[in-house]
């Protein structure tokens, strides 16, 4: 597997364990059923592309992607704070939209950075830059 490949399927992990991450900390918040019922599918399909990332990775016996632990406690800090005073289903939406757009950001650079990467590794990053579009789709009904 070529570096550029490994560095694209760190980057899905790293993505996909950081929205994860949001998930479960504002799921506690969310009072809309509807919601609720979509972030939890969401959830489930950034495991089912983490997982997908991190055999491939395995696989090529490279080192996976290690999470930072301040970077980790900084971003459910953020999210804490943003939802301090304002737990509306509004604001919530709003803050998963955020984080799906820089997650799409992430993974367009990397992918703009890694150009030589294979097909495998890159058909991954579509799947999960198509999947925070469609994210965002949905969650725009909730703002």
């Amino acid at each position: 597997m070529k570096a550029q490949e490994v560095t694209i399927y760190r980057e899905i992990q790293k993505n996909t364990e950081n929205a994860i991450m949001a998930i479960n900390t504002i799921s506690d918040k969310i009072n809309d059923d509807q919601l609720a019922i979509q972030v939890s599918r969401q959830s489930m399909r950034y495991t089912e592309i983490h997982n997908a990332a991190l055999d491939q990775i395995l696989k090529a016996k490279a080192q996976p992607y290690l999470s930072n632990h301040i970077s980790d406690f900084m971003l459910r800090t953020g999210i804490h704070y943003n939802t301090l005073l304002n737990t509306s289903t509004a604001h919530i939406a709003e803050i998963m939209i955020k984080n799906s757009n820089n997650g799409i950001l992430e993974m367009n650079k990397v992918l703009n950075h890694n150009e030589e990467a294979g097909e495998k590794a890159v058909a991954l990053a579509r799947q999960l830059i198509d999947f925070e579009t469609k994210n965002i789709e949905r969650l725009q009904k909730y703002l």
